[in-house]
């Protein structure tokens, strides 16, 4: 990808966090282009949703099929770009840097990396640890002359090994020690208590990102709360695959074809660049 038009890229993608804006997560070039056509102004990638597409468990899926799948993104649309890196395809900082390094290649304007892996039972990483990746990601960046966005994720509010009252304090200890270490915006999946996104954002001086989902405040009064992004993670993933599973149902329960036929794109609206 051409340095220079990535650099513009990055340029509108931090200019977004100015504001308010609601950033929808993309599994294939079809979703991201879909998203586009809709007139969002960037798009972000979900590690589930490439990973169960392709035949994969969530964090099972190979980085190099994760990488081509962002390339094929990057090449298919004309907003920017942002890559869900998982905890950073890596055991050590530098691994994690060099895989960050070949999302910068594809075309990334800026990731997503997580201080979890995942096991609601298994504590968080290591603070020092995570601050370290973030860092390094950083420093890989300041050397590319590539000032990437990274958006550092707090998974305080999902694992079940936090307890529910220590969760709003951790997620404020780790975004101040992420945000010390070099990240741009503190993500937390899972807050939705009102007074809770109050006193973060009250607590916190870096942009804020929060996931839609049940029992989530409106966008406007995130807005209103002073937040600057929303990402829809695997739901608009989930949602079509809900919506795949009764189109089969109803065709072999009912021998009609609804869900198949009503509201949807023509084929040449299928085809159409």
């Amino acid at each position: 990808m051409d340095m220079t038009k990535q650099l513009e890229k990055l340029a509108v993608f931090k200019k977004l966090h100015s504001n308010f804006f609601i950033l929808p997560n993309a599994w294939d070039a079809a979703s991201a282009k879909t998203f586009e056509k809709c007139g969002f102004k960037a798009i972000g990638t979900t590690s589930a949703g490439i990973a169960v597409s392709h035949g994969y468990a969530d964090r099972n899926m190979p980085f190099d099929r994760m990488l081509d799948t962002v390339r094929r993104i990057v090449q298919t649309v004309d907003i920017p770009v942002t890559v869900d890196m998982e905890d950073g395809y890596g055991q050590t900082p530098d691994e994690v840097a060099e895989s960050v390094k070949q999302v910068i290649k594809a075309g990334a304007t800026g990731i997503n990396i997580e201080d979890s892996r995942m096991d609601r039972q298994a504590p968080l990483l290591d603070i020092p640890v995570q601050q370290k990746k973030i860092a390094v990601i950083r420093e890989l960046g300041n050397a590319m002359a590539y000032p990437l966005f990274i958006n550092a994720r707090i998974d305080s509010y999902w694992i079940k090994s936090m307890p529910p009252a220590r969760r709003l304090e951790e997620a404020i200890k780790r975004a101040h020690a992420y945000q010390e270490a070099g990240a741009d915006c503190i993500f937390v999946p899972g807050i939705q208590d009102i007074s809770d996104i109050q006193t973060l954002r009250h607590e916190i001086s870096c942009p804020i990102n929060v996931l839609a989902g049940p029992g989530m405040p409106s966008a406007n009064e995130l807005e209103a709360l002073g937040i600057q992004r929303i990402s829809t993670g695997s739901g608009p993933f989930r949602a079509a695959l809900s919506l795949l599973h009764r189109m089969g149902q109803e065709i072999l329960e009912k021998g009609t074809f609804e869900h198949m036929t009503s509201r949807v794109l023509s084929y040449d609206d299928l085809s159409e660049k």
